[in-house]
């Protein structure tokens, strides 16, 4: 492959920095960096000042926590997104965004490459790479853990000392996890979650406090909603991104929003992992009461039927797909009624419901629901013939079972 320059995905830790090396020796090409800004809860000047020192000349580091949030996460929470029941997919929904970047800066610096650093056992190299051939179909892609002999911390240790690369830990020095931060979630893999009878430890968590530790009495909230996003807290107008930290804060406090997963990747395996998602657990909550006021029954049942696939698309890596964009359409015209205000109780690890109301758009009618006498706003002798005519199938089956 002839490449005279690449655009890198880079952290600024050890794997990234070692990439950027290695594209330069085995390529001769140049690099480009880009850092996104998700809310990972990191400084990225250092990032920065790590390019720089590897003589790097064009650098982007971009806070894109609005644009992630806004575009990415408020429209998979539209959807009541969650993958095989328990994951939030905190890390897959980055994946389309930061491909996006990619490919947009390859274009801007005529780059004829990308590179990024996931392994060829995860997802996201599926998610990455499936992202930036939907928007630059002809774009070349360097996937280094696919293709050098790297393939130890020990060799990558070597390679760093051989090559005067900074690193940001001690020699020998083993972080007990592989984490993945950004505004959404944290996710934790490797160490002790390799075994999936071990038990995460206490300390492993940065997020969120245990139940038992949670206070004693419960954190009340409203959270109001248009067309499906929630803009306010408490009354109080926010951002999208103020609105995912905000609950992330209030939510971690009360122990809400951890996950011990083992899910199937696309690529074949089954891999275990732990999630920290409080803002995310909320917002789940919080959509489906609000829709349960002002969505039509047939809607709410048809957006639950089609969730499990538009869910497997964003972990799959299909964000860009038609198929996505088609589905989207569909889920965000039904959001056009979602309008109103949840109020929420948390407490020790719990989200409780405890009242919803929709001055505009409810299609809860007391007049008609209630238990006492309705004055005549609903026949209940209506009912004998709509049972009866949607019995008549069974009827007929069972009257041919006893001839």
């Amino acid at each position: 492959m002839s490449v005279k320059k690449v655009v890198l995905a880079y952290s600024g830790g050890l794997d990234t920095s070692i990439i950027l090396k290695w594209l330069r020796e085995t390529y001769q090409c140049e690099v480009v960096t880009f850092t996104a800004d998700i809310g990972q809860g990191e400084e990225l000047e250092p990032a920065r000042v790590k390019a720089q020192q590897m003589g790097v000349k064009e650098i982007y580091i971009e806070d894109l926590k609005e644009e992630f949030v806004r575009d990415y996460v408020f429209p998979m929470f539209r959807a009541n997104t969650i993958y095989e029941g328990e994951y939030l997919l905190g890390t897959s929904i980055a994946r389309p965004l930061i491909a996006k970047r990619l490919v947009e800066i390859a274009k801007k610096t005529n780059a004829d490459a990308i590179s990024h650093g996931a392994t060829g056992k995860g997802n996201d190299q599926v998610r990455f790479e499936m992202g930036a051939y939907a928007l630059l179909p002809d774009v070349k892609i360097i996937a280094p853990w696919r293709i050098w002999d790297l393939t130890s911390r020990e060799k990558l240790m070597q390679y760093a000392e051989a090559h005067a690369i900074p690193v940001d830990f001690k020699k020998g020095k083993k972080s007990p996890y592989s984490m993945d931060a950004n505004l959404l979630h944290i996710s934790y893999e490797g160490g002790v979650l390799e075994d999936p009878w071990s038990e995460p430890e206490e300390d492993m968590w940065r997020w969120s406090v245990s139940p038992q530790a949670a206070p004693d009495s419960p954190t009340e909230i409203e959270l109001t909603y248009a067309k499906g996003d929630v803009v306010a807290i408490d009354g109080k107008p926010m951002t999208p991104a103020q609105v995912l930290a905000h609950l992330n804060k209030v939510a971690g406090a009360n122990g809400i929003g951890r996950a011990d997963i083992v899910e199937n990747r696309y690529v074949g395996m089954k891999s275990r992992g732990a999630y920290e998602t409080p803002g995310g657990t909320v917002l789940l909550k919080a959509h489906r009461a609000i829709e349960s006021l002002t969505l039509d029954r047939e809607v709410a049942h048809l957006k639950d039927d089609l969730m499990p696939r538009y869910a497997s698309l964003i972990y799959n890596g299909y964000w860009w797909s038609p198929e996505r964009h088609m589905l989207q359409t569909m889920i965000d015209a039904s959001q056009a009624t979602v309008n109103g205000i949840v109020r929420l109780k948390l407490y020790k690890g719990n989200v409780s419901v405890c009242g919803r109301k929709s001055e505009t758009d409810s299609l809860f009618d007391a007049s008609i629901a209630t238990f006492e006498d309705d004055a005549g706003a609903y026949n209940q002798k209506d009912a004998e013939g709509f049972i009866k005519l949607n019995a008549l199938r069974m009827r007929i089956a069972a009257k041919r079972k006893h001839r």
